[in-house]
């Protein structure tokens, strides 16, 4: 199932249902949370690749030492 065909009215149903459960107060906290772990993701792809790009590169090198 796809999450990329949500669309507008969607989202708010998304949005509205969770106010109904969470409450007000607890959104806010809760949007935070989820911004916080979305960039630690972020970060920690971003390592992943740069790891990667790095790894590439010594191999290259190794290859053409010998």
């Amino acid at each position: 199932m796809p999450f990329s065909n949500i669309g507008i009215p969607g989202l708010l149903l998304i949005l509205v249902i969770a106010l109904i459960v969470f409450g007000p107060s607890k959104l806010p906290e809760l949007g935070r949370a989820f911004g916080r772990t979305l960039s630690e993701f972020k970060s920690a792809t971003r390592g992943l690749m740069a790891g990667d790009g790095e790894a590439e590169t010594k191999s290259e090198k190794t290859k053409e030492i010998h």
